[in-house]
């Protein structure tokens, strides 16, 4: 048998949860080289779906902003229903047009659709019930509020 690119099934994505965190005042400590760094608390939420639990007030979110886009470097936990805890790192992309971004900015709800906001998250555990998560490839795409992040997170079948 010889097999071709034809051969390989493209990946198809399964919701995992829906999760949204709180976020605390943003705090700006200047330029940095790679552009403006800012940090974001994150200071709670919750995750609904197949993985349901809530966000620890434990984390924040490295944002580096370019003039193209915002880089996102968000480490934060959940601790599940049933007391497991799940260490995530979530790296991703946020742009779109400059009135767009500048309104997101401003704190006002504007439609997801108007920007990209993807992501691809890690999440890890050391409890067995959940340890097939150290071993799922996951992305998410989200939407930024004044107080808080949406994010939906897609398992990679």
């Amino acid at each position: 048998m010889t097999l071709t690119h034809d051969d390989i099934a493209a990946p198809g994505l399964r919701h995992l949860c829906d999760l949204e965190a709180t976020l605390g005042p943003m705090m700006v400590p200047g330029d940095v080289q790679a552009g403006q760094r800012r940090m974001v608390p994150i200071t709670g939420g919750r995750v609904t779906g197949r993985l349901r639990g809530h966000v620890l007030n434990l984390g924040a979110d490295w944002q580096t902003i370019l003039p193209d886009r915002a880089e996102l470097d968000t480490r934060y936990a959940i601790e599940t229903e049933d007391g497991a805890v799940i260490d995530v790192r979530n790296f991703g992309i946020r742009h779109g047009p400059a009135d767009v971004l500048d309104r997101v900015a401003a704190g006002e709800v504007v439609d997801p659709a108007l920007y990209y906001m993807r992501t691809h998250p890690r999440l890890m555990t050391g409890d067995p019930r959940y340890e097939w998560l150290n071993r799922t490839i996951l992305l998410g795409t989200g939407a930024r509020l004044a107080d808080r992040v949406l994010i939906r997170f897609y398992e990679v079948t």
